[in-house]
């Protein structure tokens, strides 16, 4: 292997880490795309169309939480404009809507719902707008886009994100400063995907997949995977990477189509939780405002073949010294541990340091290795294995290991991307 940078000059702060160590989100992509049938509408959807029967926040948020997510995340205002809480800036809202008479507030509710089921919350306000007619005149939608972002960071409680895409932006510069300096004085806890003030950052595709390494020190992200834009920092920045994705085709629940496989999924899982980045599932509601039964039990399918992977780890007792360029180390294995997972676990509370590591057996063979351990990494071995004790080596100035797992996950189900995965698909833009 050839050795990245190291990228252990700058450390998370405690929120960064907190965030980091949650590691589990859920996305619900909800709106007037919904009863639209479209992936992204240009803000000419009637209000009128946002209709659901039976909405039932509470069900989403025990969805996540069984799934085992800390944080969910909303997108309290898509691309078209129209906005899922009584917003006093436009009327092209759910207060427009019939949903309850025009007195309904999705943010509200889900907000609600979170406190009920102890997860953290995170809002979604694109900062593109395809109905608002102020977009075209620079200074006054930054204004506006204010007024919008100040009412979510009033009214709903603490938030633990705050997501900035960057699709239709490409070109497009918006007041940075003067949003970094609200969410200072209104969150300042709350972590910034991306843009402006950003203390995360996109992965860099929405399949949900990190790449070995996975670095959490950048000077840049991507914008979208629509342009060649890049957001520029001008210097490096500690931003851990966020993997999206959907547990569908698309964003936004879609009549006919079917949720990804568990195989596909866990695939998903084993390349962003398991090389150190967050993953964050959209879980779309329907048009009734419910999670899709089929996506309800896809999700239990889910959880039940992680737990049937992970959900019974033996805690080697690690030993390590400090050796020229790293640390090397040694995991004493109860009795003749059998194993085809080993986690790893890194303490980058003050910078993420492991740039190389290795795992051998007893007799010297490299089971596992790679770049990236940052704050969780997991190798899948090829075949299973019997040991007693393990080695560790690792290569980082600094680097401090706290945790070594195995797993045996004989008979669980196997990660495996479709065959089909990386074909093109249509453009979103309706």
């Amino acid at each position: 292997m050839t050795a990245p940078t190291a990228s252990s000059a700058l450390a998370p702060t405690p929120g960064q880490l907190a965030w980091q160590r949650a590691g589990l989100g859920v996305f619900f992509h909800f709106g007037v795309n919904t009863f639209a049938g479209k992936e992204w509408s240009d803000g000419t959807v009637p209000a009128a169309d946002f209709d659901p029967s039976e909405l039932d926040a509470d069900e989403w948020v025990r969805t996540a939480r069984d799934l085992g997510a800390a944080y969910v995340v909303l997108t309290a205002k898509h691309h078209d404009g129209f906005c899922l809480w009584p917003t006093a800036t436009t009327d092209y809202s759910v207060a427009s809507s019939p949903w309850k008479d025009g007195k309904g507030d999705v943010v509200g509710d889900l907000a609600a719902a979170c406190r009920r089921h102890g997860l953290k919350l995170g809002l979604y306000l694109s900062p593109w707008d395809r109905h608002e007619p102020s977009y075209a005149d620079a200074e006054a939608y930054d204004a506006f886009y204010l007024r919008q972002l100040r009412e979510l960071c009033t009214n709903y409680g603490e938030l633990f994100e705050v997501w900035f895409d960057g699709a239709g932006s490409a070109g497009r510069v918006y007041d940075w400063d003067a949003i970094g300096e609200l969410l200072a004085e209104l969150q300042p806890q709350a972590m910034v995907f991306n843009m402006g003030p950003a203390t995360i950052r996109w992965v860099g595709n929405e399949d949900g997949l990190a790449a070995d390494p996975c670095e959490y020190v950048t000077r840049s992200t991507d914008l979208n995977q629509y342009d060649p834009d890049t957001v520029e920092f001008g210097e490096a920045r500690y931003l851990p990477p966020e993997c999206d994705v959907s547990l569908r085709r698309g964003w936004f629940w879609q009549e006919g189509e079917e949720p990804k496989s568990v195989p596909h999924l866990l695939e998903i899982h084993d390349r962003s939780l398991g090389l150190g980045a967050n993953l964050l599932l959209n879980i779309p509601p329907d048009r009734r405002g419910r999670i899709d039964p089929a996506d309800a039990a896809r999700v239990r399918e889910l959880r039940q073949a992680l737990d049937a992977r992970f959900g019974s780890p033996v805690d080697a007792e690690l030993e390590v010294e400090t050796v020229p360029g790293g640390v090397r180390g040694i995991a004493q294995l109860p009795g003749g541990t059998t194993f085809d997972h080993v986690e790893l676990f890194e303490d980058v509370s003050s910078g993420q340091r492991i740039t190389e590591h290795r795992i051998l057996d007893e007799d010297g063979t490299v089971l596992a290795q790679g770049h990236t351990v940052g704050v969780r990494r997991i190798h899948r071995l090829p075949a299973a294995a019997t040991a007693r004790r393990l080695t560790l080596e690792v290569t980082g100035e600094g680097a401090l290991v706290t945790g070594l797992q195995v797993h045996d996950a004989s008979g669980a189900p196997v990660p495996e991307l479709p065959e089909d995965f990386g074909a093109p698909t249509d453009a979103p833009i309706d």
